[in-house]
């Protein structure tokens, strides 16, 4: 059963994790070109169906948001061993997360699973041949990343039909409805 996802897309880090997603899941590699599977989480799951109300006070608070920048270079490892990039500053995916949190209540982050959500790009999980360092190597030049958040999706997240369902820019009043 699929789930909705509200995201900020990295599209400076796609190409590496796309090639890890059809590593560890080809399942859930998308054939939809918006889709970006590179991203950091603002809140999931999400509402299972988009209406126009919450795609109203979606983009009120996307509106009233700017665009914000952000580096990504610093990699750690959570104790589920996800390997993952710390965004720098994070104060902007935890200032989007809390107020998405405050309007959606019904939805709190990763349901509700850990105490303290902690911004992050997901890169890698440890394995017998996964590593912090083996994760830094294969990233090569791509990080440090100088990142911009601009836009939030909404994406749907199942097994063979990962797409976006809608976006949203930040810093722009929303003019549009759900689709």
């Amino acid at each position: 059963m699929g789930h909705s996802v509200l995201l900020v897309p990295v599209p400076e880090l796609e190409e590496f994790v796309r090639a890890r997603t059809v590593h560890h899941d080809p399942d859930f590699l998308s054939r939809d070109p918006a889709f970006t599977h590179a991203h950091v989480t603002v809140l999931g799951p999400f509402v299972p169906r988009l209406d126009d109300g919450v795609a109203q006070r979606v983009g009120r608070i996307t509106g009233s948001t700017a665009p914000f920048d952000f580096v990504l270079e610093r990699i750690d490892t959570f104790p589920t061993g996800i390997i993952h990039l710390v965004p720098e500053p994070d104060t902007g995916f935890r200032s989007l997360t809390a107020r998405f949190v405050a309007e959606f209540p019904d939805f709190p982050p990763y349901a509700g699973a850990f105490p303290d959500v902690v911004p992050h790009l997901t890169l890698d999980a440890v394995s017998d041949t996964v590593s912090e360092a083996s994760t830094r190597a294969l990233l090569g030049a791509a990080v440090p990343a100088h990142c911009r958040a601009e836009r939030l999706d909404l994406a749907w997240y199942d097994a063979g039909n990962c797409h976006v369902v809608r976006s949203w820019r930040l810093g722009l009043p929303d003019v549009g409805s759900a689709g």
